[in-house]
Parts: C-alpha cells; structure tokens; sequence
C-alpha cells in the first residue's frame, strides 16, 4: 500500500486544522502556504473533505475551512479511506468489479486479508488528537 499525495496532504491539512481549533476558520491560501501545498491541488482535497462533511467550509471574505467536531472523533482511517478509496494492501483484496477471480480457490487470500485487517486496526486506532499530543 502506498498513500498517495492527497492522502498524505489531507493528513497535513486535518492536523492543521486539529491545531487550530473547531472555532477558528482558516482561509485556504493561509492553509496552502502553511503547509507548502498548491493552492488548486488543496482545493480538490478540501472539496473531498468538505462534502464527506469532515470539515465546514465558508467561502467569501472571512470564510474558510474548520474541522466540524473535535480532533478526537476523527481517525487517521477514515481521513484516508476518504482520500485513497482503500487502504487495501494487495489489488486481489479490494471490494467490487477489481475483486480478484480466484479468492474461492486462493491459498494466500487469508494472509492478505489478515494483513488488511492489521492496517485497517491500525489506522482506526489513531486519531488526529492522538497526532498532536505526540507532536508534543
């Protein structure tokens, strides 16, 4: 599995935000440069996040993007599941038309099913408020 740029930039910005509070709104140039993230790939992501309803958007003068519930109800999981589509380690353990033909007959399905699991426990396990007390 590998997280790509807007899964990791979704991380960033959700952190930035955790930062920042669930009052404050911070306008998405701020954010941008802040987090060394163009401007218009930023958008993309904070539209995603935006219409998953993980964060609140008000566009115009003195709107911006804010988290809408507190850093420890949000799980680096469900910020990349959102992103990425899948955390899936292998193609053959993904769900629907790209599910792998041979999982009745798979000798190695188990395994990677169980690794998918380790992942998934994992990433569900952290939340945005458990990343900013470790940054402290």
């Amino acid at each position: 599995m590998i997280v790509s740029t807007k899964g990791r930039y979704a991380l960033r910005v959700m952190v930035y935000l955790a930062l920042h509070g669930t009052e404050e709104r911070i306008p998405l140039k701020e954010i941008a440069e802040s987090e060394n993230i163009s401007q218009k790939y930023l958008e993309a992501i904070m539209s995603t996040l935006s219409k998953a309803g993980f964060v609140d958007a008000v566009h115009g003068k003195g709107g911006g993007y804010r988290l809408n519930r507190s850093a420890e109800n949000y799980t680096i999981g469900s910020i990349l599941k959102l992103t990425e589509g899948s955390l899936a380690t292998v193609s053959c353990t993904t769900q629907g038309p790209a599910a792998c033909s041979r999982a009745t007959c798979c000798h190695t399905l188990p395994m990677w099913e169980r690794l998918d699991k380790m992942v998934d426990e994992f990433f569900e396990g952290i939340t945005l408020a458990d990343i900013l007390t470790e940054q402290q």
